[in-house]
Parts: C-alpha cells; structure tokens; sequence
C-alpha cells in the first residue's frame, strides 16, 4: 500500500458537486466547496470527465453530465498546486464504452482540464467486457509515457483484476459498495486487502437511490446514529472504513456542512456488534 501511504481515509468526490444542477453560480461554490475540503485535510479527490452529475428526472440509473468537475478542481487548486492526490476515471462516453484507440485523447483531455502534466491515478471503467486486456493495455503504454502516474479499475470482477495484473500494476479498485448492497464485493475486497491495493467505494451513501443522491434510509443505520450521536450518513462511512485498513471512501456533496461531518466518520469506532448489525442490513 506504499502509494496510498499518507492518503487521508475519507477523500471528496465531485460527481455531487453540482447537487440538483440548478443556479446560477453553482459553479462557483463548488470551488469554494473543493477549497473547504482542501482546507480541512482532504487529500485525494475522485473526479471524471462527465462529472458533476445529477439524477435525470429522479431516475437511479440515468444522470445528466454537466462536464466541469475537472476545471473546478484545476481553479480551486490554483495558483499553488497542493499536494492532492486526482484520480479519475477514462472509459465512458455518451456512445458507450470508449474503444481502446480513444483512452488517449480522453486522458489527454482530462490533463489540460486539471492543468496537469501527470494524473495521478487513473481508473478504467469497464462495462460489459468479457476481458479488460486491450483496454487496460493502453493506458498502461500512457503510464510509460507518463501521461499517468498509477493505475485503477472500476466496475470490474476478481478475473478483471487478474487481467490487469499481467500487464501492468493496479493500485486501486473502485466498485459500488455500501451497508444494504449485499456481500457480492466482499471476495474483491479480501482480494485488494491481501495485495495491498485500496479499495474505492462507490454509492456507499445514496445506496438504491443511486444517481439521485441522498442517504438512504434504514432503521437499523439511524439507530446506530442516535446511539452515537452521529449522522446516518457518519455510519455508513465508519462501517466502510471498518472493512479493513485499504479502505478508502470518497463521499460526495454539495454541501459544506455535509462535507464536514463525512470527514469526521473515520473517527467513530463501531463496535463489532454494531458492524455485525450492520452486515445484516437487507440489499436494496
């Protein structure tokens, strides 16, 4: 876990950045947003291309990209480059998945929208594919070239990891994961904790909801809450990080106060009859 060594365990992520996608200067507090989390600690933000986003007529699985996360994070770090860790993620397009040929002008892209000359971790998102061999391939040759510093998968399977493996280290692995999903990730998760490569969830707050944000509700999450004095949200990060020492979460919002409170959920100690409850929470 060298690379992730001094990585705050609660991160940013920008797809919330936007919230409901209304105002006018909602762009600029998402600077402002970005600066605050700078400010508190917060040294690995999670972005991508199309972020931010915001559910498409409530819907859980469609979202509508307002394509400016990466110019908002280049403008808050700005003038001085702090030392945050970026990482971001290349595979998909409005089209569908990007074809192997494409990777580099979409890393290219994301470069001069952070105004950097080196990405630190970027992350291929897969979707439907039997092996990510080609794909991966690629932004293997970009990290020779050193467009990139160190390399993710998203929305894979073990044999996905395995895959990669061959050709080029992986860092980080990025999947949806959350108190109520189930335990389809769990194997992945010993997998990454055993090879010393941090695990990335995604959903871990908005749960079913998806794309439409929010924390989802549980009885057992908001007894856990008041237990604690903590929020719901404050619990669903604690019983993440309590997955083991690779884990690493990065929620996402609009809001500074929200932003504030995630931070502090890598302080609340769950205890395992509290996680065992937890563990039990029916998937959504």
């Amino acid at each position: 876990m060298e690379f992730w060594r001094g990585v705050r365990r609660v991160g940013f992520g920008t797809k919330r950045l936007a919230g409901s996608g209304g105002g006018t200067d909602v762009r600029a507090k998402a600077v402002s947003l970005i600066r605050r989390a700078v400010e508190l600690g917060v040294n690995h933000l999670d972005t991508a291309a199309f972020y931010p986003s915001y559910a498409q007529g409530g819907n859980s699985h469609s979202f509508e990209s307002l394509g400016w996360a990466n110019d908002a994070i280049r403008e808050a770090l700005a003038p001085a480059n702090q030392e945050v860790l970026i990482a971001t993620k290349v595979g998909p397009q409005i089209s569908g998945l990007a074809r192997p040929d494409e990777l580099q002008a979409l890393v290219e892209s994301d470069l001069r929208a952070l105004g950097r000359d080196t990405v630190d971790v970027v992350y291929l998102r897969q979707t439907g594919l039997e092996s990510v061999a080609e794909h991966f391939g690629v932004l293997a040759q970009l990290r020779e070239k050193g467009l990139i510093r160190e390399l993710g998968l998203s929305n894979v399977r073990p044999e996905h990891l395995e895959q990669a493996q061959e050709i080029a280290p992986v860092v980080a692995v990025q999947n949806r994961y959350g108190v109520g999903f189930g335990r389809v990730n769990d194997e992945l998760i010993r997998i990454c904790g055993t090879q010393g490569i941090a695990f990335v969830p995604f959903f871990a707050l908005a749960g079913a909801s998806r794309e439409a944000g929010g924390v989802e509700a549980s009885d057992v999450v908001q007894q856990l809450a008041e237990a604690h004095q903590a929020t719901p949200a404050q619990i669903r990060l604690a019983w993440t990080l309590s997955r083991g020492d690779h884990m690493l979460a990065i929620p996402g919002t609009s809001s500074i106060e929200h932003l504030s409170e995630n931070l502090t959920a890598e302080f609340i100690h769950l205890s395992p009859t509290d996680i065992a409850a937890l563990d039990a929470v029916p998937s959504s």
